[in-house]
C-alpha cells in the first residue's frame, strides 16, 4: 500500500518506526518486522541504532531493491558541510549506498543554520544520489513555506509530525495539502498516542464493531486521512497486527467520531528545538 506526493514519489502508507530502540531489541524489533511483510523502515541519527537496524536488514536476507528506508538528519549536522558527511556515515551505519528518504528531523535550534542552507544541502545530497527524497519532520506552517521556498514543494516528499486522535495537526496537514496538484505528503508519527489512546472507550466501540483492535482502528483512521503510519513495536504478535490495519475501511460515521476526539495533546515538545506550533 501506497500513497503518492506532488512529484510521483511514491511513499508507503505503512512503515516500522524505531524511536527509542536500542541494541538488540531493535535488531528483533527490524528483523521480526521485515519477516512479517514489513518492506520501510524508519530510523534518525539520534536514535543511536542505525547501524543495528543496518545490521538486521543485511540479516534479514530482503533485497534492498523492496525495502524503503528513512534516516534523519540531526541538528549539529545542519551546515552545509557536515550534512552530507554525516548521511555519508548514516549510509555506511545502514550497509547501503543510498536511503529512499532524508528528513530534516526538526528545526534547527535558534534558527542556528537557516532553511534555505539545510535544504539546499539537502538538495544536493538528492542530486549526487545519496538519498532518492527529500523531506522534514516537526515543522510548522512558517518552516514549511520557507523548506518551499529553498527547494520547492515539488522536492519535499513529506513533512513527518506527532499526529494522533488526540493531536490531529490540522493547520498544518490542510497547508501540507493545499501544496501542488497532490500537495505535501504527512507522515503521522505516535499515531498510537504512546497507547494512550488504545483504551480510549470510542475507539474501543469501533474496534469491537470490526472485530478489530484499538491500534488498528487507529492507524486504519490515520491512513484513510491519507497519511503514513510508523507505528514500532518490539512484539512480534503485535507487529503483525499493526500490518492489519491496512485492510480495515472505516465507515464515514466512524471517522467523524475519530475526528472528534481531537483535543490538542501534544505529547512531543523539547524545550529549545521544538517551533511555533500552530
Amino acid at each position: 500500500m501506497t500513497t503518492t506526493n506532488n512529484n510521483a514519489n511514491t511513499i508507503p502508507a505503512f512503515g516500522l518506526g524505531t524511536f527509542r530502540l536500542k541494541g538488540q531489541v531493535v535488531i528483533d524489533s527490524v528483523k521480526n518486522g521485515l519477516d512479517v511483510g514489513y518492506r520501510a523502515i524508519d530510523t534518525a541519527q539520534i536514535y543511536g541504532n542505525e547501524a543495528e537496524v543496518g545490521q538486521a536488514i543485511a540479516e534479514s536476507g530482503v533485497a534492498r531493491d523492496d525495502l524503503f528506508i528513512t534516516t534523519k538528519i540531526w541538528t549539529d549536522n545542519y551546515a552545509k558541510a557536515k550534512l552530507v558527511p554525516s548521511l555519508k556515515d548514516s549510509l555506511a551505519k545502514l550497509r547501503t549506498d543510498h536511503v529512499d528518504l532524508t528528513l530534516i528531523h526538526w528545526p534547527s535550534p535558534g534558527n542556528a543554520v537557516s532553511v534555505a542552507e539545510f535544504m539546499g544541502a539537502l538538495a544536493e545530497a538528492k542530486a549526487a544520489g545519496l538519498t532518492k527524497r527529500i523531506g522534514v519532520s516537526n515543522f510548522n506552517v512558517a518552516l514549511m513555506k520557507e523548506a518551499i521556498a529553498a527547494v520547492g514543494a515539488e522536492n519535499i516528499a513529506t513533512n513527518q509530525i506527532e499526529l494522533h486522535p488526540y493531536l490531529q495537526n490540522r493547520k498544518v496537514a490542510e497547508f501540507a495539502k493545499s501544496q501542488g496538484s497532490q500537495g505535501i505528503h504527512i507522515t503521522s508519527y505516535m499515531t498510537l498516542a504512546y497507547g494512550k489512546v488504545i483504551a480510549d472507550p470510542v475507539i474501543e466501540a469501533i474496534a469491537k464493531a470490526h472485530n478489530a483492535t484499538t491500534a488498528q482502528v487507529t492507524l486504519a483512521w490515520a491512513m484513510q486521512l491519507g497519511y503514513a503510519v510508523i507505528p514500532s513495536s518490539t512484539k512480534r504478535a503485535n507487529l503483525e497486527g499493526n500490518l492489519k490495519a491496512q485492510q480495515l475501511k472505516l465507515t464515514d460515521a466512524e471517522m467523524a467520531q475519530m475526528a472528534a476526539l481531537d483535543r490538542g495533546e501534544r505529547l512531543t515538545d523539547p524545550a529549545g528545538l521544538s517551533p511555533a506550533w500552530d
